[in-house]
C-alpha cells in the first residue's frame, strides 16, 4: 500500500545492525510502497543514510528515565509519524516501552500495528525460547509471525567507499584484536596477537589492525612491537572496513561488532569466543566462517588458531 507508513527499531551494537540487515531488506520487499523509517543509534545514523531498504532514518538519542522533555520530543516525533506498523527489531525492554507513545486518551486510538515483544503488541514474537534463539533465527521467526516468510542473509552488497587513501599492501589481513572495554574476557591476549602477526608477515601477509577509539593503545603496543604491521584503528568508518574486508585476504578477531562487517562482506574469518558469548546465539554467520571457543582465551594457543587460518590462505 502507497501509504504505509512502517517504522523498524534497530539501535545496535554494530554487530547486531549488521546482522539485521536481512531483515531489513525482507520488511522492504515485503512493504515495496510503503515509506519506511529507521530509528537507530546516532553512532549507525549516518552509515545507514546509505542503505537502499529506508526512506529515512531517524536518530534515537534515548532518553534518560528523568529526562522528561527528551521523552516528550520522542512520543510527539513518533505519534506524529502516522506509524501504520513497528516492527521492533530491538526487542529491548526500552523499544516496547515505545508502543505506549501511541496510546491516545482512549484505548488503542492510533496505535499501530506492532512487531516485537511488548505487551500488547498486535503481532507478538511470543517464543519462550526466544532468548536462546541465534539472532538471526530469532529475528526471522519474529518476522514470520508478522507475515514475512522469507528473510534473506545479512546483506551489506550496497555499501561504498574509497579506500585507496590507505595504500595497503597486497595481499593483507584484518586483524581486530580489540572489543567492548567493559568486557576485558572476549579479548584473545595481546601478546598472541602479536606472535600472529608475525607469522602472517612470515608468509608475506600484511596484518592490518583494525579498531575504534578505545583501541588505539592497544593497536599502537602492537604496531610498534612488530614492523610491517600497519595500523588502522579509529580511522576507518563502518563503510572503509566493508569495501576493506571485501579485498582482505582473510579476518580474525574478536566476538566484537567488525568481525560481523567482516564475516557479511564474504572474507574468510575466524572468530574468538570465551566464556563471555555464546556463538551458538550471536556468531557471525557465513560459508567462510570459523570460530573457535575457549572459556577462557589465554587458554586458546596461537598455534591453534594459526592451524585454522592456515586453512584459508
Amino acid at each position: 500500500m502507497a501509504d504505509e507508513q512502517i517504522l523498524v527499531i534497530r539501535h545496535g551494537a554494530l554487530g547486531d545492525l549488521v546482522q539485521s540487515t536481512g531483515p531489513f531488506k525482507a520488511i522492504r520487499a515485503h512493504h515495496p510502497k510503503a515509506r519506511i523509517t529507521l530509528l537507530t543509534a546516532p553512532a549507525f545514523a549516518m552509515f545507514m543514510h546509505g542503505c537502499p531498504w529506508f526512506d529515512r532514518v531517524w536518530q534515537d538519542h534515548r532518553p534518560r528515565w528523568h529526562q522528561f522533555m527528551g521523552w516528550l520530543h520522542l512520543r510527539r516525533r513518533l505519534r506524529g509519524a502516522g506509524f501504520t506498523r513497528v516492527y521492533d527489531l530491538q526487542t529491548s525492554s526500552r523499544s516496547s516501552l515505545y508502543l505506549r507513545a501511541f496510546f491516545c486518551s482512549y484505548l488503542g486510538a492510533g496505535r499501530p500495528d506492532w512487531s516485537g515483544i511488548a505487551s500488547g503488541a498486535s503481532h507478538p514474537h511470543d517464543n519462550p525460547g526466544r532468548d536462546m534463539m541465534h539472532t538471526l533465527e530469532r529475528q526471522a521467526e519474529q518476522l514470520a509471525m508478522a507475515g514475512i516468510a522469507n528473510v534473506p542473509a545479512p546483506d551489506l552488497d550496497w555499501v561504498e567507499a574509497d579506500t585507496t587513501r590507505f595504500e595497503l599492501q597486497m595481499p593483507y589481513a584484518l586483524v581486530v584484536p580489540g572489543g567492548s572495554v567493559h568486557r576485558p574476557g572476549k579479548r584473545w591476549p595481546a601478546d598472541y596477537y602479536l606472535e600472529l602477526c608475525r607469522r602472517l608477515l612470515a608468509v608475506d601477509i600484511q596484518p592490518v589492525l583494525i579498531g575504534g577509539r578505545d583501541e588505539i593503545h592497544l593497536t599502537g603496543v602492537l604496531s610498534a612491537q612488530c614492523p610491517g604491521i600497519r595500523d588502522l584503528a579509529d580511522q576507518t568508518s563502518i563503510e572503509d572496513l566493508t569495501v576493506l574486508a571485501r579485498d582482505a585476504k582473510l579476518a580474525i578477531g574478536n566476538d566484537t561488532g567488525p568481525m560481523h562487517v567482516a564475516a557479511v562482506a564474504g572474507v574468510p574469518s575466524v572468530v574468538l569466543f570465551s566464556a563471555g558469548s555464546d556463538p551458538d546465539l550471536c556468531a557471525p554467520r557465513g560459508a567462510r566462517v570459523s570460530t573457535l571457543r575457549e572459556p577462557d582465551l589465554a587458554a586458546l594457543t596461537p598455534d591453534r588458531v594459526w592451524d585454522l587460518i592456515a586453512d584459508s590462505l
